[in-house]
C-alpha cells in the first residue's frame, strides 16, 4: 500500500508518550527521594560510628575520669560537626573502668538524624542512631 506523501497515519496513539511520562514522573521522583534518604542514613551511621571511635580514643588518653568524659564529649561533637552530620542532640555515654592500665574504655555515641528536609513536608522524619566503640588504655602508662 502506498500512502500519499505528506499524510500521517492516525492510529489513536497520539500523545500517549506524554501521558505516560506525566504518570511515571512522580514515581521516579519518589524513588529518587528514597535513594537520597537511604544514602543520608548510611552516611549518618558512618559518622556516628566514627564519633564513637574518636570519643573512646580521646577518653582512653585522659588521665582522670572527669577529663576523660570532657575529652570524649569534645571529640564526639567535633567529629559530628566536621563531618557536617545532620545529627541533633548528640550524646556520649562513657564507661571508663577507672582508666586502669590495660583496661578498656567504652564510648556509646547516639544522636537523632534529621531526614525531614528531603521533601519539605517533614517526612520521613527523624531516625535515632547509636554506635559503641572500645579503646584500650595503655598498659605501660603511669598512674595519674
Amino acid at each position: 500500500m502506498n500512502r500519499p506523501a505528506g499524510r500521517v497515519r492516525d492510529d489513536g496513539q497520539g500523545g500517549s508518550a506524554a501521558v505516560e511520562l506525566v504518570l511515571v514522573t512522580p514515581l521516579l521522583v519518589l524513588v529518587l527521594l528514597v535513594v537520597v534518604a537511604l544514602g543520608r542514613l548510611a552516611d549518618a551511621r558512618l559518622v556516628v560510628s566514627d564519633a564513637a571511635h574518636q570519643a573512646a580514643r580521646a577518653a582512653s588518653l585522659a588521665r582522670t575520669e572527669n577529663d576523660a568524659r570532657a575529652q570524649a564529649q569534645r571529640a564526639a561533637r567535633a567529629a559530628l560537626r566536621e563531618a557536617g552530620a545532620s545529627c541533633t542532640q548528640p550524646r556520649v555515654q562513657l564507661t571508663t573502668g577507672g582508666l586502669a592500665p590495660g583496661g578498656t574504655v567504652a564510648a556509646r555515641t547516639s544522636c537523632t538524624a534529621d531526614l525531614g528536609d528531603l521533601t519539605g513536608t517533614g517526612m520521613p522524619g527523624h531516625v535515632s542512631l547509636a554506635h559503641s566503640a572500645f579503646s584500650a588504655v595503655d598498659t605501660y602508662r603511669s598512674a595519674p
